[in-house]
């Protein structure tokens, strides 16, 4: 047999309280901080467009810091040096914060390409039947931006399901944490690590399939 029947009797047990680790804390951290750092990533991405130079230095200034730093680094300092100026959060909410910090950064710039991309016509084109800047903005760019965001910002998604395995460093129980503590007491770390990769994979692919439909879905909209 390719596994012995201690170490298959090692995959049954540990198999639910991984997939309850990723359906339970990885999947709804990665859903969570998503629209989270989404929102962010607009406001972020209109400020740095913005005529307005302060708002445009701060957006930059917040990209910078959050591209230029190491999300491991930025999850240590807010649950592990945040305390140290009386400020002390919870593992979940401190993984919440930080990785929504992050998304917000990185999404915020292709939100901007996005809007970039929308033909200068169309911002005259509501201008000329009477819309104000934030009209033409809500009714006319930011949707068109959505549809060409969406590819890069799913590849996002998924890129931060695997990102959330960092969330173990600061004691979420999510299913790489969970992986660990069962491979310290079975001693089969390379058995169960490996196990949480094909959970991890699985998810990917079903996300990707998710992708792959939505894109063809708003390819309907696209003229040709």
């Amino acid at each position: 047999m390719f596994l012995s029947d201690r170490q298959f009797e090692i995959v049954q047990s540990s198999f639910l309280p991984l997939l309850k680790g990723a359906l339970v804390f990885s999947l709804s951290l990665t859903a969570i901080t998503f629209v989270i750092g989404l929102v962010l990533a607009v406001i972020t991405a209109l400020a740095r467009l913005s005529n307005v130079p302060l708002l445009s230095g701060i957006a930059r200034a917040y990209v910078s810091i959050i591209r230029g730093t190491p999300l491991l680094v930025q999850l240590f300092i807010i649950f592990f040096g945040l305390p140290s100026i009386g400020i002390t959060l919870d593992p979940y909410p401190s993984a919440i914060i930080g990785f929504s910090l992050n998304v917000g950064a990185y999404a915020s710039e292709i939100v901007r390409a996005a809007i970039l991309s929308i033909p200068k016509g169309q911002w005259e084109a509501g201008y000329s039947i009477g819309m104000s800047y934030p009209q033409a903005l809500r009714r006319i760019i930011l949707p068109q931006a959505a549809r060409v965001s969406v590819p890069p910002l799913a590849n996002s998604f998924i890129s931060l399901v695997k990102d959330t395995s960092l969330a173990a460093v600061i004691l979420v129980p999510e299913m790489f944490r969970k992986a660990q503590q069962i491979a310290a007491t079975t001693y089969e770390p390379l058995l169960v690590y490996v196990e949480a990769a094909l959970i991890y994979w699985a998810i990917c692919l079903v996300l990707s399939f998710i992708q792959d439909w939505l894109e063809n879905r708003l390819d309907r909209y696209v003229a040709r």
